[in-house]
């Protein structure tokens, strides 16, 4: 059929979109990006996120294999490819048109060059570190797999979780400590995960703490805690035997208001520690806590 007027300016301002506002988030030329023909039939997501984000969006079938890590949706086709050190080799065995690869991972740069070489199209995953990231993120995946009209939903519907969780549990001036693992590694206001606990109003006891080379994530001290007297508790650490009972029994820690007012609640470790759909989850249960 003929392309409508609207439909065409509508496809056009997707390729800028996909071409400029979000090519920080992918390495390939702008001109490819502006000039993409066809949708990948043979996506390799090495991100635990880019999975979720893909299956999510209605791109999961498109997905031929995911990295060792990804455990979220079960069906996602795990391989023990790895996202922390990937290897060029290893993906290319399985024929993909399209690779997710966290910038972060071990000589990326390296591995996205010999992808490149290949004629293997990839996403470049950088962290993000707010909403916007996320939704960047979101609007750039659906836009390379053809699935625009999913991303942009699922988008508004974590905006609506968020404005709703937000309406419910606003606590301006009460204080928490989020709990990474029982080392007492714990995150700042800097980081992903701190700025959604911040749209409650919530003060990190973090933040007291952290240091310049810490990247958000500071080592607290047990009397540091104790001193700092958080009103509650978030355990991200649940899912490896960590208890509210545990904490309680902590030396010193039964002072502690949090621990006094029975205020520690456990997070789904993945949900707490990934930028992707399942942030709309995290909304809700710490609106549930706090209300």
């Amino acid at each position: 059929r003929k392309t409508k007027p609207q439909e065409k300016r509508l496809s056009q301002s997707l390729r800028k979109l996909f071409a400029a506002a979000l090519a920080p988030l992918i390495l390939i030329s702008t001109a490819n990006a502006a000039s993409i023909s066809y949708f990948p039939k043979r996506i390799i997501s090495l991100s635990p996120s880019a999975t979720e984000d893909l299956f999510s969006i209605g791109a999961g079938k498109q997905v031929i294999a995911v990295d060792d890590n990804s455990n979220f949706p079960n069906s996602a086709p795990k391989s023990k490819l790895s996202s922390f050190n990937p290897s060029a080799e290893a993906i290319a065995k399985y024929r993909p048109d399209f690779v997710v690869i966290q910038a972060s991972a071990t000589k990326s740069a390296a591995v996205v060059k010999q992808l490149r070489d290949l004629k293997i199209k990839v996403f470049i995953e950088n962290t993000p570190t707010d909403l916007t990231g996320l939704y960047g993120e979101l609007n750039a995946l659906g836009v390379a797999t053809g699935h625009t009209s999913n991303s942009a939903k699922l988008i508004s519907e974590i905006k609506k979780a968020r404005s709703n969780a937000i309406l419910k549990a606003a606590n301006k001036g009460a204080t928490f400590y989020h709990e990474l693992d029982n080392t007492l590694y714990s995150a700042t206001s800097s980081t992903f995960i701190g700025k959604l606990y911040a749209d409650f109003g919530l003060k990190k006891i973090a933040d007291g703490a952290a240091k310049a080379d810490d990247g958000g994530y500071p080592q607290l001290q047990n009397e540091y805690i104790i001193a700092s007297n958080p009103n509650y508790i978030f355990l991200a650490d649940g899912d490896f035997g960590e208890t509210p009972s545990k904490i309680s029994s902590r030396i010193g820690w039964g002072q502690i208001d949090a621990v006094k007012n029975q205020k520690i609640y456990i997070l789904p470790t993945d949900i707490s520690s990934r930028w992707g759909p399942r942030i709309a989850d995290f909304y809700k249960l710490v609106a549930n806590a706090l209300s």
